[in-house]
Protein backbone atom coordinates (compact mmCIF):
# COMPACT_ATOMS: atom_id res chain seq x y z
CA UNK A 1 0.00 0.00 0.00
CA UNK A 2 1.70 3.64 -1.10
CA UNK A 3 2.60 5.31 1.71
CA UNK A 4 0.00 8.41 1.20
CA UNK A 5 -2.55 5.91 1.26
CA UNK A 6 -1.68 4.64 4.35
CA UNK A 7 -1.64 8.10 5.61
CA UNK A 8 -5.45 8.81 4.62
CA UNK A 9 -6.39 5.56 6.67
CA UNK A 10 -4.25 6.59 9.65
CA UNK A 11 -6.27 10.23 9.43
CA UNK A 12 -9.53 8.40 9.51
CA UNK A 13 -8.40 5.55 11.97
CA UNK A 14 -6.82 8.38 14.74
CA UNK A 15 -8.21 11.84 14.65
CA UNK A 16 -7.30 12.32 18.20
CA UNK A 17 -3.26 12.62 16.95
CA UNK A 18 -4.46 15.63 15.57
CA UNK A 19 -4.54 14.48 12.00
CA UNK A 20 -7.33 17.36 11.11
CA UNK A 21 -5.15 20.50 11.82
CA UNK A 22 -4.99 23.13 9.65
CA UNK A 23 -3.04 22.36 6.54
CA UNK A 24 -5.28 19.20 6.30
CA UNK A 25 -8.80 18.85 5.87
CA UNK A 26 -11.45 21.49 5.99
CA UNK A 27 -15.33 22.20 5.51
CA UNK A 28 -13.62 26.20 4.23
CA UNK A 29 -15.95 29.57 5.18
CA UNK A 30 -19.28 28.75 4.66
CA UNK A 31 -18.53 25.46 6.01
CA UNK A 32 -21.73 24.46 8.49
CA UNK A 33 -20.95 24.77 12.07
CA UNK A 34 -21.68 21.16 14.39
CA UNK A 35 -23.31 22.94 17.60
CA UNK A 36 -23.04 19.93 19.03
CA UNK A 37 -19.28 19.31 19.11
CA UNK A 38 -18.64 23.01 19.02
CA UNK A 39 -20.14 23.06 22.37
CA UNK A 40 -17.93 20.20 23.90
CA UNK A 41 -14.22 21.64 22.36
CA UNK A 42 -16.02 25.57 24.00
CA UNK A 43 -16.48 23.11 27.39
CA UNK A 44 -13.16 21.40 26.84
CA UNK A 45 -11.29 24.45 26.16
CA UNK A 46 -12.90 26.26 29.81
CA UNK A 47 -11.67 22.85 31.32
CA UNK A 48 -7.73 23.07 30.25
CA UNK A 49 -7.34 26.60 31.19
CA UNK A 50 -9.05 25.52 34.89
CA UNK A 51 -6.07 23.05 34.96
CA UNK A 52 -2.99 26.08 35.15
CA UNK A 53 -5.30 27.70 38.09
CA UNK A 54 -5.83 24.19 40.04
CA UNK A 55 -1.79 23.48 39.29
CA UNK A 56 -1.10 27.41 40.84
CA UNK A 57 -3.15 25.66 43.82
CA UNK A 58 -1.30 22.30 43.86
CA UNK A 59 1.95 23.95 43.37
CA UNK A 60 0.91 26.97 45.62
CA UNK A 61 0.03 24.42 48.92
CA UNK A 62 3.20 22.75 48.27
CA UNK A 63 5.83 25.73 48.66
CA UNK A 64 6.82 27.36 52.06
CA UNK A 65 4.69 30.21 53.37
CA UNK A 66 7.41 32.73 51.94
CA UNK A 67 7.09 31.36 48.66
CA UNK A 68 3.33 30.81 47.93
CA UNK A 69 2.28 33.67 45.90
CA UNK A 70 5.24 33.75 44.13
CA UNK A 71 4.66 29.72 42.76
CA UNK A 72 0.97 30.53 42.03
CA UNK A 73 2.26 33.60 40.40
CA UNK A 74 4.59 31.28 37.99
CA UNK A 75 1.54 29.15 36.61
CA UNK A 76 -1.28 32.68 36.40
CA UNK A 77 2.32 34.65 34.38
CA UNK A 78 1.89 31.91 31.86
CA UNK A 79 -1.65 32.30 30.98
CA UNK A 80 -0.49 36.05 30.16
CA UNK A 81 2.49 35.49 28.62
CA UNK A 82 2.19 32.23 26.41
CA UNK A 83 -1.93 33.78 25.31
CA UNK A 84 -0.05 36.38 23.71
CA UNK A 85 2.89 34.25 21.94
CA UNK A 86 -0.18 31.84 20.71
CA UNK A 87 -1.90 34.81 19.20
CA UNK A 88 0.63 36.36 17.50
CA UNK A 89 2.99 33.23 16.32
CA UNK A 90 2.70 30.12 18.46
CA UNK A 91 -0.50 28.61 16.54
CA UNK A 92 1.23 28.85 12.97
CA UNK A 93 4.60 28.19 14.20
CA UNK A 94 2.53 24.59 15.50
CA UNK A 95 0.03 23.89 13.02
CA UNK A 96 1.39 26.23 9.71
CA UNK A 97 2.92 24.37 7.22
CA UNK A 98 6.68 22.87 6.96
CA UNK A 99 9.28 25.30 7.20
CA UNK A 100 12.93 25.35 7.77
CA UNK A 101 13.19 21.91 7.15
CA UNK A 102 10.35 20.81 8.76
CA UNK A 103 11.71 22.13 12.05
CA UNK A 104 8.39 24.36 12.75
CA UNK A 105 5.30 25.30 10.44
CA UNK A 106 4.53 28.84 9.76
CA UNK A 107 1.61 30.12 7.67
CA UNK A 108 1.21 34.14 7.86
CA UNK A 109 -2.44 33.35 7.80
CA UNK A 110 -2.07 32.50 11.07
CA UNK A 111 0.12 35.20 12.07
CA UNK A 112 -2.31 36.68 15.20
CA UNK A 113 -5.03 34.34 13.77
CA UNK A 114 -5.95 37.03 11.31
CA UNK A 115 -6.84 34.08 8.58
CA UNK A 116 -9.26 32.06 10.38
CA UNK A 117 -11.98 34.64 11.24
CA UNK A 118 -14.59 32.58 9.16
CA UNK A 119 -12.64 29.04 8.77
CA UNK A 120 -15.10 26.09 9.92
CA UNK A 121 -12.73 22.66 10.46
CA UNK A 122 -14.46 19.19 8.88
CA UNK A 123 -15.51 18.34 12.16
CA UNK A 124 -17.86 21.38 12.21
CA UNK A 125 -15.81 23.55 14.88
CA UNK A 126 -14.68 27.36 14.03
CA UNK A 127 -10.49 27.09 14.02
CA UNK A 128 -11.00 29.37 16.63
CA UNK A 129 -12.06 27.33 18.86
CA UNK A 130 -9.25 24.82 17.74
CA UNK A 131 -6.71 27.62 18.36
CA UNK A 132 -8.02 28.31 21.53
CA UNK A 133 -8.36 24.76 22.79
CA UNK A 134 -4.39 24.01 21.94
CA UNK A 135 -3.41 27.84 23.25
CA UNK A 136 -4.37 26.05 26.64
CA UNK A 137 -1.41 23.00 26.17
CA UNK A 138 0.76 25.78 25.38
CA UNK A 139 -0.30 27.54 28.78
CA UNK A 140 0.06 24.57 30.93
CA UNK A 141 3.31 23.40 29.90
CA UNK A 142 5.91 25.75 30.84
CA UNK A 143 3.65 26.21 33.84
CA UNK A 144 4.86 22.81 34.94
CA UNK A 145 8.11 23.26 34.46
CA UNK A 146 8.09 26.04 37.56
CA UNK A 147 7.46 22.90 39.74
CA UNK A 148 10.70 21.65 39.90
CA UNK A 149 12.72 24.94 40.35
CA UNK A 150 10.17 26.44 42.67
CA UNK A 151 11.23 29.11 45.40
CA UNK A 152 14.81 29.44 43.71
CA UNK A 153 14.20 31.87 40.46
CA UNK A 154 13.60 35.47 40.22
CA UNK A 155 10.07 36.52 38.67
CA UNK A 156 11.43 38.74 35.43
CA UNK A 157 14.23 35.34 34.43
CA UNK A 158 11.19 33.24 34.82
CA UNK A 159 8.69 34.45 32.53
CA UNK A 160 11.79 35.18 29.73
CA UNK A 161 12.72 31.31 30.11
CA UNK A 162 8.84 30.70 29.65
CA UNK A 163 9.27 32.82 26.57
CA UNK A 164 12.26 31.36 24.65
CA UNK A 165 11.09 28.09 25.93
CA UNK A 166 7.53 28.18 24.65
CA UNK A 167 8.95 29.74 21.09
CA UNK A 168 11.86 27.15 20.88
CA UNK A 169 10.83 23.48 22.78
CA UNK A 170 7.46 23.71 22.75
CA UNK A 171 6.12 24.75 19.51
CA UNK A 172 8.44 22.74 17.43
CA UNK A 173 7.69 19.51 19.28
CA UNK A 174 3.72 20.15 19.16
CA UNK A 175 4.66 20.59 15.33
CA UNK A 176 6.67 17.28 14.91
CA UNK A 177 4.20 15.38 16.86
CA UNK A 178 0.05 16.89 15.92
CA UNK A 179 1.01 18.99 12.39
CA UNK A 180 0.03 16.61 9.60
CA UNK A 181 3.38 17.05 8.09
CA UNK A 182 5.30 16.45 11.21
CA UNK A 183 7.89 14.29 11.15
CA UNK A 184 7.04 12.04 14.28
CA UNK A 185 3.40 12.37 12.81
CA UNK A 186 4.50 10.68 9.92
CA UNK A 187 7.23 8.19 11.38
CA UNK A 188 6.54 4.38 10.25
CA UNK A 189 3.10 3.28 9.09
CA UNK A 190 1.00 4.80 12.03
CA UNK A 191 2.85 7.56 13.22
CA UNK A 192 3.48 8.73 16.91
CA UNK A 193 0.66 7.75 18.80
CA UNK A 194 0.62 11.14 21.68
CA UNK A 195 -3.44 11.59 21.93
CA UNK A 196 -3.18 14.24 24.31
CA UNK A 197 0.58 15.32 24.94
CA UNK A 198 2.49 12.49 26.67
CA UNK A 199 5.53 13.76 24.71
CA UNK A 200 4.79 17.66 24.30
CA UNK A 201 3.77 18.52 27.18
CA UNK A 202 4.51 15.66 30.08
CA UNK A 203 8.01 14.34 28.94
CA UNK A 204 9.09 17.71 27.35
CA UNK A 205 8.42 19.95 31.07
CA UNK A 206 9.17 17.04 32.99
CA UNK A 207 13.07 16.45 31.74
CA UNK A 208 13.16 20.31 30.95
CA UNK A 209 12.36 21.24 34.74
CA UNK A 210 15.24 18.41 35.63
CA UNK A 211 17.43 19.98 33.57
CA UNK A 212 17.39 23.35 34.89
CA UNK A 213 17.24 22.38 38.31
CA UNK A 214 20.46 20.49 37.94
CA UNK A 215 21.72 23.55 36.78
CA UNK A 216 20.43 26.39 38.56
CA UNK A 217 21.13 23.88 41.91
CA UNK A 218 19.20 23.62 45.08
CA UNK A 219 17.45 25.60 47.38
CA UNK A 220 19.37 27.30 49.60
CA UNK A 221 19.74 25.53 52.89
CA UNK A 222 18.61 21.95 51.24
CA UNK A 223 17.93 19.31 52.21
CA UNK A 224 19.20 20.66 56.24
CA UNK A 225 16.20 23.11 56.21
CA UNK A 226 12.59 21.42 56.06
CA UNK A 227 10.84 22.62 53.69
CA UNK A 228 7.12 21.64 54.72
CA UNK A 229 3.83 22.66 52.96
CA UNK A 230 2.32 25.08 53.60
CA UNK A 231 -1.08 24.48 52.46
CA UNK A 232 -2.34 20.78 51.86
CA UNK A 233 -5.81 21.40 52.01
CA UNK A 234 -4.81 23.83 49.00
CA UNK A 235 -2.73 21.63 47.46
CA UNK A 236 -5.70 19.05 47.62
CA UNK A 237 -8.16 21.27 45.88
CA UNK A 238 -5.98 21.86 43.38
CA UNK A 239 -5.31 18.07 42.48
CA UNK A 240 -9.22 17.82 41.99
CA UNK A 241 -9.43 20.90 39.77
CA UNK A 242 -6.45 18.94 37.52
CA UNK A 243 -8.76 15.38 37.83
CA UNK A 244 -11.80 17.43 36.21
CA UNK A 245 -9.84 20.03 33.95
CA UNK A 246 -8.29 16.69 32.84
CA UNK A 247 -11.57 15.52 31.40
CA UNK A 248 -11.25 18.07 28.50
CA UNK A 249 -7.29 17.66 28.00
CA UNK A 250 -8.04 14.03 27.10
CA UNK A 251 -11.58 13.88 25.86
CA UNK A 252 -11.43 17.40 24.67
CA UNK A 253 -8.72 16.10 22.29
CA UNK A 254 -10.55 14.08 20.20
CA UNK A 255 -11.77 17.46 18.41
CA UNK A 256 -15.22 16.16 18.17
CA UNK A 257 -18.21 15.06 20.64
CA UNK A 258 -18.80 11.54 19.97
CA UNK A 259 -17.39 7.98 20.62
CA UNK A 260 -13.59 8.65 20.65
CA UNK A 261 -14.81 11.28 23.14
CA UNK A 262 -16.02 9.07 25.28
CA UNK A 263 -13.46 6.37 25.05
CA UNK A 264 -10.54 8.69 26.07
CA UNK A 265 -13.17 10.31 28.78
CA UNK A 266 -13.57 6.73 30.60
CA UNK A 267 -9.99 5.74 29.78
CA UNK A 268 -9.17 9.57 31.64
CA UNK A 269 -10.79 8.30 34.76
CA UNK A 270 -9.91 4.85 35.24
CA UNK A 271 -6.39 5.19 34.54
CA UNK A 272 -6.19 8.25 37.32
CA UNK A 273 -8.69 6.40 39.92
CA UNK A 274 -6.13 2.96 39.61
CA UNK A 275 -3.12 5.05 40.13
CA UNK A 276 -4.61 6.93 43.14
CA UNK A 277 -5.32 3.60 44.65
CA UNK A 278 -2.04 2.42 44.02
CA UNK A 279 -0.15 4.73 45.43
CA UNK A 280 -2.19 4.76 48.54
CA UNK A 281 -1.64 0.93 48.73
CA UNK A 282 2.24 1.56 48.18
CA UNK A 283 2.84 4.23 50.86
CA UNK A 284 0.43 1.37 53.50
CA UNK A 285 2.87 -1.09 52.68
CA UNK A 286 6.23 1.38 53.09
CA UNK A 287 5.15 3.45 56.06
CA UNK A 288 1.83 1.92 57.33
CA UNK A 289 -0.60 4.89 56.48
CA UNK A 290 -1.63 6.64 53.13
CA UNK A 291 -1.01 10.44 53.01
CA UNK A 292 -3.55 13.25 51.01
CA UNK A 293 -0.02 14.24 49.32
CA UNK A 294 0.59 10.73 48.33
CA UNK A 295 -2.74 10.28 47.04
CA UNK A 296 -2.82 13.43 44.62
CA UNK A 297 0.56 12.11 43.66
CA UNK A 298 -0.87 8.97 42.42
CA UNK A 299 -3.91 10.36 40.55
CA UNK A 300 -1.81 12.88 38.85
CA UNK A 301 0.89 10.00 37.68
CA UNK A 302 -2.41 7.72 36.31
CA UNK A 303 -3.51 11.68 34.69
CA UNK A 304 -0.19 12.32 33.34
CA UNK A 305 0.47 8.11 31.95
CA UNK A 306 -3.14 8.18 30.45
CA UNK A 307 -2.71 11.42 28.47
CA UNK A 308 -1.04 9.95 25.19
CA UNK A 309 -3.03 6.50 25.10
CA UNK A 310 -6.48 7.77 25.92
CA UNK A 311 -7.93 7.68 22.60
CA UNK A 312 -6.42 4.00 22.63
CA UNK A 313 -6.76 2.02 25.43
CA UNK A 314 -9.27 -0.13 26.60
CA UNK A 315 -10.60 0.75 30.16
CA UNK A 316 -8.77 -2.98 31.14
CA UNK A 317 -5.41 -1.41 29.96
CA UNK A 318 -6.07 2.38 31.01
CA UNK A 319 -6.46 0.17 34.78
CA UNK A 320 -2.91 -1.59 34.62
CA UNK A 321 -1.25 1.82 32.89
CA UNK A 322 -2.47 3.70 35.36
CA UNK A 323 -0.92 1.20 38.42
CA UNK A 324 2.24 0.84 36.67
CA UNK A 325 2.78 4.26 36.26
CA UNK A 326 1.84 4.93 39.94
CA UNK A 327 4.21 2.77 41.03
CA UNK A 328 7.12 3.33 39.17
CA UNK A 329 6.81 7.08 39.45
CA UNK A 330 6.67 6.43 43.23
CA UNK A 331 10.02 4.61 42.84
CA UNK A 332 11.34 7.37 40.69
CA UNK A 333 10.54 9.96 43.77
CA UNK A 334 12.74 7.57 46.16
CA UNK A 335 15.40 7.51 43.78
CA UNK A 336 15.32 11.29 44.08
CA UNK A 337 15.76 11.61 47.60
CA UNK A 338 18.29 8.99 47.54
CA UNK A 339 20.65 11.21 44.39
CA UNK A 340 19.54 14.54 46.13
CA UNK A 341 18.53 16.74 43.32
CA UNK A 342 16.20 19.05 44.68
CA UNK A 343 13.45 18.76 42.14
CA UNK A 344 11.01 20.97 44.51
CA UNK A 345 7.57 19.50 43.52
CA UNK A 346 8.30 16.39 41.81
CA UNK A 347 7.97 17.75 38.04
CA UNK A 348 10.42 15.10 36.74
CA UNK A 349 9.13 12.32 38.77
CA UNK A 350 5.36 12.38 38.12
CA UNK A 351 5.48 14.31 34.30
CA UNK A 352 8.62 13.07 33.08
CA UNK A 353 8.46 9.63 34.36
CA UNK A 354 4.77 9.38 33.85
CA UNK A 355 4.84 10.66 30.60
CA UNK A 356 7.25 8.40 29.29
CA UNK A 357 5.71 5.15 31.17
CA UNK A 358 2.15 6.15 28.76
CA UNK A 359 3.75 6.99 25.56
CA UNK A 360 6.23 3.06 25.75
CA UNK A 361 3.05 1.03 27.21
CA UNK A 362 0.67 2.30 25.25
CA UNK A 363 2.07 0.37 22.43
CA UNK A 364 0.97 -3.07 24.40
CA UNK A 365 -2.41 -1.84 25.16
CA UNK A 366 -4.19 -0.89 22.40
CA UNK A 367 -7.50 -1.60 21.36
CA UNK A 368 -8.00 -4.83 19.12
CA UNK A 369 -9.95 -3.10 16.92
CA UNK A 370 -7.54 0.09 16.54
CA UNK A 371 -4.80 -2.20 15.89
CA UNK A 372 -5.95 -4.32 13.14
CA UNK A 373 -6.66 -1.35 11.12
CA UNK A 374 -3.16 -0.01 11.54
CA UNK A 375 -2.03 -3.24 10.40
CA UNK A 376 -3.70 -3.55 7.57
CA UNK A 377 -3.23 -0.12 6.90
CA UNK A 378 0.75 -0.73 6.58
CA UNK A 379 0.00 -4.14 4.45
CA UNK A 380 -0.20 -6.68 7.15
CA UNK A 381 3.34 -5.67 8.63
CA UNK A 382 2.16 -3.46 12.01
CA UNK A 383 2.34 -4.87 15.45
CA UNK A 384 2.55 -3.58 19.17
CA UNK A 385 6.52 -3.89 19.03
CA UNK A 386 7.05 -1.86 15.43
CA UNK A 387 4.69 0.93 17.21
CA UNK A 388 6.71 0.40 20.25
CA UNK A 389 9.96 1.40 18.14
CA UNK A 390 8.02 4.35 16.71
CA UNK A 391 6.98 5.44 20.12
CA UNK A 392 10.65 4.75 21.87
CA UNK A 393 11.93 7.26 18.35
CA UNK A 394 9.53 10.05 19.83
CA UNK A 395 10.43 9.77 23.65
CA UNK A 396 13.98 9.71 22.53
CA UNK A 397 13.67 12.85 20.72
CA UNK A 398 11.72 14.95 22.84
CA UNK A 399 13.76 13.84 25.72
CA UNK A 400 17.08 15.02 23.70
CA UNK A 401 15.42 18.14 22.25
CA UNK A 402 13.92 19.07 25.00
CA UNK A 403 16.53 18.46 27.63
CA UNK A 404 19.53 20.24 25.34
CA UNK A 405 17.59 23.22 24.55
CA UNK A 406 16.33 23.89 28.10
CA UNK A 407 19.70 24.38 29.21
CA UNK A 408 21.13 26.30 26.46
CA UNK A 409 17.38 28.48 27.18
CA UNK A 410 18.73 28.45 30.86
CA UNK A 411 22.14 29.66 30.90
CA UNK A 412 21.23 32.79 28.19
CA UNK A 413 18.29 33.58 30.63
CA UNK A 414 20.75 33.29 33.70
CA UNK A 415 23.54 35.18 32.23
CA UNK A 416 21.31 38.09 30.92
CA UNK A 417 17.85 38.79 32.69
CA UNK A 418 19.02 36.66 35.73
CA UNK A 419 17.55 33.37 37.09
CA UNK A 420 18.33 31.99 40.32
CA UNK A 421 17.30 34.77 42.61
CA UNK A 422 19.74 36.09 44.98
CA UNK A 423 20.65 34.36 48.03
CA UNK A 424 19.09 37.12 50.62
CA UNK A 425 15.85 37.22 48.48
CA UNK A 426 15.51 33.28 48.58
CA UNK A 427 16.22 32.80 52.66
CA UNK A 428 13.79 35.90 53.37
CA UNK A 429 10.77 34.62 50.89
CA UNK A 430 10.38 35.58 47.26
CA UNK A 431 6.60 36.80 48.34
CA UNK A 432 7.92 39.70 50.09
CA UNK A 433 11.68 40.58 48.11
CA UNK A 434 9.91 39.92 44.25
CA UNK A 435 6.72 40.97 44.98
CA UNK A 436 6.13 42.94 47.79
CA UNK A 437 3.29 40.88 49.48
CA UNK A 438 2.34 38.07 51.80
CA UNK A 439 -0.03 35.17 50.98
CA UNK A 440 -1.17 34.85 54.56
CA UNK A 441 -0.74 38.19 56.00
CA UNK A 442 1.85 36.75 57.97
CA UNK A 443 4.99 38.81 59.42
CA UNK A 444 7.07 35.86 59.27
CA UNK A 445 9.23 34.42 56.56
CA UNK A 446 8.76 30.30 57.63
Amino acid sequence: MRKSRRRRVWAALFLGNMALVPGAVWAGEGGAVDSGATAWMLTSTALVLLMTPGLAMFYGGLVRTKNVLGTMMHSFAAMAVMSVLWVVCGYSMCFGPNVLGGWVGWKWDYFLLRGIENTIMQQGVPEYVFAMFQGKFAIITPALIAGAFAERVRFTGYCAFIALWGLLVYNPLCHWVWASDGFLFNLGAAGAIDFAGGTVVHISAGVSGLVAVLYLGARRGFPETASRPSNLVMTMIGAGLLWVGWFGFNAGSAVSSGLDTARALTATQTAAASAGLTWMLIEMAHHRKPTALGLASGILAGLVAVTPAAGVVLPGGALLLGATASALCYLAIQVKERLGYDDSLDAFGIHGVGGVVGALMLSFLIRPSWMAKATEAAGGRWGAWSQFRVQAVAVGVSIAYAGLLTLAIAVLVNKTVGLRAEANDEMAGLDHTLHGERGYGMLHAS
